[in-house]
């Protein structure tokens, strides 16, 4: 008999693991009547900010949405001296630098640390000594994969030079760094809920949060057309309201996403002991952090021959991302540091993200070892 195909990643099994929980949910919204915001979207709100740590958090309609409003919501776009300057990756999907350019700002990368995924806090130090024509504004990390960015050095940079820090937590539901989940070190933290996320709903939504109870009403009315009142707006606004029923989703999958991001860590730690010897980098654990794995990434100098080999074998592979994000067509003119983006731009040829969801067997996890192995040895 052939073995099932193993995909790169799951959400329709995440669904079936909880689907009693899951349709008593949606049930419950469609028969509740109250199809905008409402006590769904509050309460998922309440229980994600109390999981997480945080004083408030804002339902919106996806990740990308949540940057932008982070920005706004800070007051950052354009400016009498110029655009306002956000300092971000390159090495990152595409929405962080889209979302940044929807709030009026301009993005500006930098490169990756020579050991890992996220952003260089001597690449960011450099890029802030000599940042292009505009007003220095933000800086932008994004825990990337589920490994939290070396945010002691990166709050300190952005500090000391009088800057705002918004969080891109899309990919780490959960992740810690000196004992401090990943969104809690910034003025406000994004999160995406994107069906393949750690916490995925079924389809899109997201999520700001925040300590400061000003931005958080900032970020309320901007979500909602500016309303400070119903039908009056007291400031510029947009529409991105979380759906209930991805409220409820969440919700129901909130109590199980410590279970999942241990499981994700057991399979991570199969994977390592798997291919010890093989000629690949594994990912790395920043000390004094807590990876959640929301991909698990390697790099191979024959990635491409080592895809088409698993493809052959039924197992799913991923590049996250194919083209770092100024070298794509639409992003191609927008400043870099003065350091360039030399480890960024060597990624994208050597990395493949393996299968990775919580649902993931134990004979899946064994078969991609040994496909993997089989094709080096």
């Amino acid at each position: 008999m052939t073995d099932a195909p193993i995909p790169q990643t799951d959400p329709r099994a995440g669904y079936l693991a909880q689907k009693a929980e899951i349709d008593r949910a949606i049930a419950r919204v469609l028969s509740g009547g109250q199809y905008i915001l409402g006590a769904e979207v509050e309460a998922f709100e309440a229980a994600f900010a109390a999981w997480l740590g945080v004083a408030h958090a804002v339902g919106v309609g996806s990740g990308t949405d949540a940057i932008e409003l982070a920005l706004r919501a800070c007051g950052i776009g354009q400016s009498a001296g110029g655009p306002d300057l956000v300092f971000t990756v390159s090495h990152t999907a595409v929405a962080t630098v889209a979302a940044i350019e929807r709030a009026g700002a301009v993005p500006v990368m930098v490169d990756v640390e020579p050991d890992g995924f996220a952003m260089d806090p001597a690449a960011l130090e450099q890029a802030l000594r000599r940042p292009p024509r505009g007003r220095p504004a933000a800086v932008l990390p994004v825990h990337l994969y589920g490994e939290p960015a070396e945010m002691g050095s990166i709050v300190e940079l952005a500090r000391s030079a009088g800057l705002r820090v918004i969080e891109d937590c899309a990919q780490s539901h959960g992740a810690t760094y000196r004992g401090r989940t990943t969104g809690t070190f910034g003025d406000i933290a994004c999160f995406s809920f994107y069906p393949t996320k750690n916490l995925g709903a079924l389809g899109d939504a997201g999520m700001a949060v925040t300590a400061d109870p000003d931005l958080a009403t900032a970020l309320r009315e901007i979500r909602e057309y500016g309303w400070r009142d119903r039908y009056v707006s007291a400031r510029p606004g947009i529409n991105t309201r979380l759906d209930p029923i991805q409220a409820a989703i969440l919700g129901a999958k909130l109590p199980r996403l410590d279970r999942d991001n241990a499981r994700r860590q057991a399979i991570a730690a199969a994977y390592d002991t798997g291919f010890a010897g093989l000629p690949v980098g594994l990912p790395r654990r920043r000390a004094e952090a807590t990876h959640v794995f929301h991909q698990y990434v390697i790099s191979c100098d024959r990635r491409d021959a080592m895809r088409e080999h698993l493809r052959h074998a039924g197992i799913g592979t991923g590049v996250h991302y194919p083209l770092p994000v100024h070298r794509q067509p639409a992003y191609r003119d927008r400043p870099i540091g003065p350091g360039g983006l030399p480890r960024t731009e060597r990624l994208c040829g050597e990395i493949v993200s393996l299968p990775m969801f919580a649902q993931l067997t134990d004979a899946a996890v064994g078969r991609v070892v040994a496909e993997t192995r089989r094709f080096f040895l």
